[in-house]
């Protein structure tokens, strides 16, 4: 039985976290017991003498975790740039092991585990490790998070195919409203292409959201994505 789903993006800035937070929000109402974890975050502001992930303290308090920051979030950086470069310019080493043992301890205890990565497949986590590789270590099916807007589909076929070539398993593919809509022909027409062209199933077209509020994205998960396709993924239906 897969034990969750690795939310990816075409690009960074395309909505994976609140992504991540509506699908934790679906499966909670489901009955499943979920938790979240976003291994590496970078652009995180400091704070006294810490940096705060709000990306995963937000995905923490959304799936209600009693666990530290540390085990949803073992890697947090300053610069906002990719995980290698804010790395060596921070002088804090990355280390692979310690996230898989998170991920194991999360495992364990969840039944499912929702993994959102940093910006798309090839960002670079260290300068011969790439978002792919975790996904891969990790074992859990692609979910891959897109624009609506002109570009969208080169990105998302893009990301798709190579995550295919790489015998990733993908779920499915989410167009998120990131920002408001524009109502142009490209948004108006993406989804429908995309469910035509993309060897990946498209699973939802999610709106924009003006709040964040747990029963928002659980309300707005179960209305606009296809909920009932990722739990028979997961063998629950």
């Amino acid at each position: 039985m897969r034990k969750g789903f690795f939310i990816t993006g075409t690009d960074t800035g395309v909505g994976k976290t609140v992504i991540a937070a509506a699908i934790i929000k679906a499966l909670q109402a489901a009955g499943i017991n979920v938790c979240g974890m976003k291994p590496v975050e970078t652009g995180c502001s400091r704070v006294g003498n810490s940096l705060y992930p709000s990306d995963g303290m937000f995905l923490k308090k959304v799936a209600r975790m009693e666990e530290g920051i540390q085990s949803v979030t073992p890697y947090s950086f300053e610069n906002p740039v990719a995980p290698s470069l804010a790395s060596e310019t921070e002088g804090k080493a990355v280390s692979l092991p310690v996230i898989m043992k998170k991920f194991d301890a999360l495992v364990k205890k969840y039944p499912a585990v929702i993994v959102e990565g940093v910006g798309g497949l090839l960002v670079p986590i260290r300068r011969d490790y790439f978002v792919l590789d975790l996904a891969k270590e990790m074992g859990l099916p692609l979910i891959v998070v897109s624009r609506p807007s002109l570009g969208t589909i080169n990105h998302t076929l893009l990301t798709v195919k190579y995550a295919m070539k790489e015998r990733m398993e993908v779920a499915g593919v989410i167009i998120n409203f990131s920002r408001p809509a524009e109502g142009t022909t490209a948004e108006n027409t993406n989804p429908l292409v995309l469910q035509q062209i993309c060897p990946a199933p498209v699973i939802g077209v999610f709106p924009h959201l003006k709040g964040l509020e747990d029963e928002l994205l659980e309300r707005t998960a179960m209305k606009y994505l296809n909920i009932a396709e990722l739990l028979k993924q997961m063998g629950k239906i």
